[in-house]
């Protein structure tokens, strides 16, 4: 049965206002050999988190360093305010990438509310399609799911596991080791969507102590026919890529489904 159109705006208003974007964070990305050590999630956007992630939405969890693998369990989260704390300790130095993937939810939106979302994205394509099939205006029924991971650094010694494919519907693959750069390199990215390389695909990037990138909270670039995606580090602190990819649903009561990505890690 469809929403009726008051719940409709109010479930528009929230999810247009909270963004509903997931991150992988920590408050430093730079950890101890063998030390115990806490990842969080931020369900919103990335400074503040409107609420937890339940246990029952993760799906897939694990941490992966040199000679190294951990798969949380339920007991290894706990929740403080409206944030998603994951418990760990780390093996040997190298460098380690972390990820998290949630079961699908949906949500429907009125038309107006739908093409702004759209807007906000960067997806055209479907901006586009819904204008040639004259639906513009209707209402849209999504059912989404997130795919978030963070890179860090264990001591000094870098290691090649921040290439590691957790094999999420959708994920960033760094091609060089984020902890080997400084302001001024260039950092790319390969985005895979169900293994293969993504391309044409808005993604958006900024960090915390970016001066508002030229006026603007983020900078939206498209990958190239691999996939691939480069930005220039422009200072120091926390960043961020992101993405949403999203289809024709082939299920009858959704009309698209969608497939988020993030992933975090830390310049010095």
């Amino acid at each position: 049965m469809r929403r009726t159109s008051t719940t409709l705006i109010l479930l528009a208003l929230f999810f247009l206002l909270s963004s509903h974007e997931l991150f992988l964070k920590s408050d430093s990305y730079f950890f101890k050999e063998n030390s115990q050590q806490e990842l969080y999630l931020f369900n919103g956007t990335f400074d503040k988190s409107e609420n937890v992630i339940s246990r029952d939405r993760i799906i897939n969890p694990k941490i992966l360093g040199p000679n190294y693998e951990f798969k949380p369990s339920s007991d290894d989260y706990y929740d403080k305010g409206e944030i998603t704390f994951l418990k760990f300790k780390t093996g040997n130095a190298g460098t380690y990438v972390a990820g998290i993937s949630t079961k699908p939810r949906s949500i429907e939106l009125s038309g107006e509310s739908f093409t702004t979302y759209l807007e906000h994205e960067g997806l055209t394509e479907v901006i586009s399609e819904r204008k040639y099939k004259g639906i513009s205006d209707q209402a849209a029924y999504e059912k989404y799911s997130k795919h978030v991971k963070a890179i860090f650094q264990v001591d000094k010694k870098r290691t090649d596991t921040f290439s590691s494919q957790l094999n999420y519907p959708i994920e960033f693959i760094p091609l060089e080791n984020p902890y080997n750069l400084s302001v001024g390199d260039a950092m790319s990215f390969q985005l895979l969507y169900l293994g293969e390389p993504l391309g044409n695909q808005t993604v958006h990037i900024s960090s915390s102590n970016n001066p508002n990138m030229n006026g603007k909270e983020e900078t939206s670039l498209r990958t190239n026919e691999k996939g691939e995606v480069s930005f220039t580090i422009s200072n120091t602190g926390h960043w961020y890529i992101a993405t949403i990819h999203m289809i024709e649903s082939n299920e009858e009561k959704f009309d698209y489904e969608s497939n988020w990505a993030t992933l975090t890690f830390e310049v010095k």
